[in-house]
């Protein structure tokens, strides 16, 4: 259900520009989620179109994967959603970016892959730099959602995140879903696999303090 791109690759060093909100947007002024690691985009098609009063852009590694995505918010006319194509971090961190994290209300990852020897650790999404990245930019308030079926991997990113000291866990429960990016708590394809093979999903969410 994976499929391996080393995003330490060269090819990802030329960052796609991301067009400003207005472009990207409808209504520029919604409330705006960043989900990383968007995959084919079905999560977020099902999102946008049962709650349009978020924005919501995703960036997918795959660069088929966004060309398919895009092609179908153009053929849909779905107004709240894009997609862009690159390295997450490569992208966040291109000062002609900063607008996104400076306007992001939430953040998610979903399932990211796991990239299970050790010596691929580097390779995983969330690294410290990335986390520094976010925590420099985000408004207070802000919350980020890590979401795996993978403990080790849970707990690598729960320590990553939580070596900045700006960031804190938060209990579900402190969530106002309705309010939320996910007010009817849709479920990605690799969530609803997992629920139906029994295997354990772990999840944290974290508040930018």
């Amino acid at each position: 259900m994976r499929q391996h791109v080393n995003p330490l690759s060269k090819n990802f060093n030329e960052v796609e520009r991301i067009p400003s909100l207005t472009e990207m947007f409808d209504d520029p002024y919604l409330n705006l989620h960043l989900d990383i690691g968007s995959a084919a985009g079905d999560f977020l098609f099902e999102l946008a179109l049962v709650n349009n009063s978020w924005n919501y852009l995703g960036i997918e590694i795959r660069e088929k994967l966004v060309e398919t995505s895009k092609a179908k918010v153009r053929e849909r006319e779905i107004k709240n959603l894009y997609f862009a194509f690159g390295n997450a971090i490569n992208i966040l961190k291109d000062v002609k970016n900063n607008f996104i994290i400076k306007n992001v209300k939430s953040i998610s990852f979903n399932f990211p892959d796991p990239w299970f020897k050790k010596r691929h650790y580097k390779r995983r999404v969330i690294q410290t730099e990335f986390i520094n990245i976010l925590s420099n930019s985000l408004q207070k308030g802000c919350l980020i959602f890590i979401k795996t079926d993978v403990k080790d991997l849970l707990d690598y990113m729960d320590n990553t995140i939580l070596s900045n000291f700006n960031f804190k866990t938060i209990d579900n429960k402190d969530i106002n879903y309705s309010r939320s990016f996910n007010p009817n708590k849709v479920q990605t394809n690799r969530e609803k696999y997992a629920i139906v093979n029994q295997l354990d999903i772990f999840e944290k969410i974290y508040i930018k303090i």
